[in-house]
């Protein structure tokens, strides 16, 4: 039987430009679903941009653009973004293409055939950068007089003509959802604050919008367009064929773990599964929420003009070289800082010494002394028996570090095997074993690259390009590069290609 999982990133609002924040989702949800794919998945991997709602029509006319011009263009941004982060998204889904305007429509005569949408009036406080309606508990009051939203987003109290969803009809059943489901929602922190949220209990909520037309049209409803929430949440069975349920992507649902950022948990694990199980649809097996990053110590934000555009980190520093700091520095759940000096330092002490210099120590020593061939693996010692077996628990300590999203934690096994093998070499000495026993010095080599192997297959997620170059340089092919192959030894006598350094240390630019 075929082994499935289907990842997304949240689509992101095409209301600005793409900032790290955006590149940290992606990159997380990017290694995930390659290290499913390196573990025998057939992997689906969604991303893409949510185009539609108030603030986007404004963001267009402030650019003199009308909405179609502008979503295309800042999405085209967005799609760059990802390629330039190394990001293999298999599809890329936009909520103005004709397939999600069909799909978001069934969805709605659904929920509505179910007998939980119907009219009536909307009148309360609106955040238009939020997109969302707050009710007056959750407002703060400023000195000024305005009430703003708990993110700060301004409000304004809107009357309207409204479609409502009967979420509060919902309320005990997600409760026992959660209760059922425990690892519906990551991290716990998150997971408690959801169950607060709606144990505070649930109200309606409003999902049409008439005083503005770029959004998806309510069925048999002139005048009406889409609450751009449950237009944009309904993305991830889009792309799925739905309600095609022949289409082959139809099996990927439901979604194996939607990654949203913490400002959005409630619309994904709240609204999110009582629309689907109102339409009668399963709802996600997981929702994996992730902080925020800080620069230097403080939030970003376009006044500051610390806002971070991640291409231009990826030409400071290098796209592996990012790719790992961002996953290695924070918990994927917790809010994190970024700096020049410690991006530097993972970079210089942990790719380039740690894990670079193991590495080219141990090929170095085969160019030079073993005629550049894989040495014959020997009676494992003591020593060598324990470095190997840290080796083979790997794969399985970093698959549970993946399912729960811990991948720093993931990061952290590794080098554990990556500093045991400094160790190991420091001790083994080699170079004093060329005098004096060139056979055991050919099997601690051997011992090391198969270490060294290991490592680089179960980095290849973070660092696609660099560990290919390690893996070319250890000689393993391209078909051996799975964790499943990592049970097949190389044969003796492989010959290696002469070695490379794969991580230069950061040098600062002269003044």
């Amino acid at each position: 039987m075929t082994k499935r999982f289907y990842i997304t990133t949240p689509i992101y609002y095409v209301n600005g430009a793409p900032h790290i924040g955006h590149a940290y989702t992606s990159i997380a949800a990017d290694v995930m679903a390659r290290f499913k794919r390196l573990d025998g998945y057939d992997v689906f991997f969604l991303t893409g941009t949510d185009e539609h709602g108030q603030k986007v029509e404004k963001a267009a006319s402030d650019a003199g653009l009308d909405p179609q011009a502008f979503t295309d263009k800042v999405s085209a941004d967005f799609r760059d973004m990802a390629d330039a982060m190394g990001v293999s998204y298999d599809d890329y889904i936009r909520t103005t293409e004709e397939r999600h305007k069909v799909s978001t429509s069934e969805l709605w005569r659904r929920i509505q055939a179910n007998g939980d949408i119907y009219l009536g009036h909307y009148e309360g406080w609106y955040a238009v950068r939020d997109e969302a309606f707050y009710d007056e508990s959750e407002l703060t009051n400023r000195p000024d007089g305005t009430k703003v939203a708990p993110s700060g987003a301004p409000v304004e109290w809107v009357r309207e003509p409204s479609y409502f969803f009967r979420l509060s009809a919902w309320q005990d059943r997600l409760l026992q959802y959660y209760e059922d489901h425990p690892e519906f929602i990551a991290p716990t922190s998150r997971r408690n604050e959801v169950m607060s949220f709606v144990k505070g209990g649930l109200h309606d909520l409003s999902v049409s919008r008439t005083t503005f037309n770029w959004g998806i049209p309510v069925p048999d409803a002139p005048g009406h367009v889409m609450y751009v929430w449950l237009d944009a949440l309904n993305n991830y069975v889009t792309a799925c064929g739905f309600p095609d349920e022949t289409n082959p992507r139809w099996d990927f649902w439901p979604a194996d773990v939607h990654f949203v950022g913490k400002d959005i948990i409630r619309f994904h694990a709240v609204y999110w599964p009582a629309f689907l199980m109102s339409a009668g649809l399963p709802p996600p097996k997981r929702v994996s929420s992730h902080g925020w990053w800080v620069v230097e110590g403080e939030k970003m934000s376009k006044s500051l003009g610390n806002v971070i555009e991640p291409r231009k980190l990826v030409e400071t520093y290098g796209l592996d070289q990012i790719r790992y700091f961002l996953l290695r520095e924070k918990p994927f759940g917790a809010d994190g800082s970024m700096s020049h000096p410690a991006i530097v330092s993972r970079i210089n002490v942990e790719l380039a010494n740690d894990l670079g210099n193991l590495a080219q120590r141990s090929l170095s020593m085969i160019a030079r002394n073993l005629g550049g061939a894989l040495p014959a693996r020997g009676a494992a010692t003591e020593e060598d028996a324990v470095l190997l077996a840290a080796a083979a628990a790997l794969p399985d300590l970093v698959r549970g570090c993946m399912d729960r999203q811990t991948f720093h934690e993931a990061l952290e096994e590794i080098w554990k095997v990556i500093r045991a093998g400094n160790g190991y070499i420091d001790r083994q000495a080699p170079w004093a074993l060329n005098k004096t026993d060139k056979v055991r010095m050919a099997e601690v080599l051997r011992v090391l690259t198969d270490t060294v192997r290991v490592v680089a297959t179960l980095l290849q997620p973070f660092m696609p390009a660099s560990m290919g170059k390690m893996l070319d340089q250890l000689g393993v092919p391209a078909d051996l590069r799975t964790l499943e192959a990592l049970a097949t030894p190389l044969p003796d006598g492989t010959p290696l290609p002469a070695p490379q350094g794969v991580f230069p240390r950061y040098v600062e630019p002269a003044a």
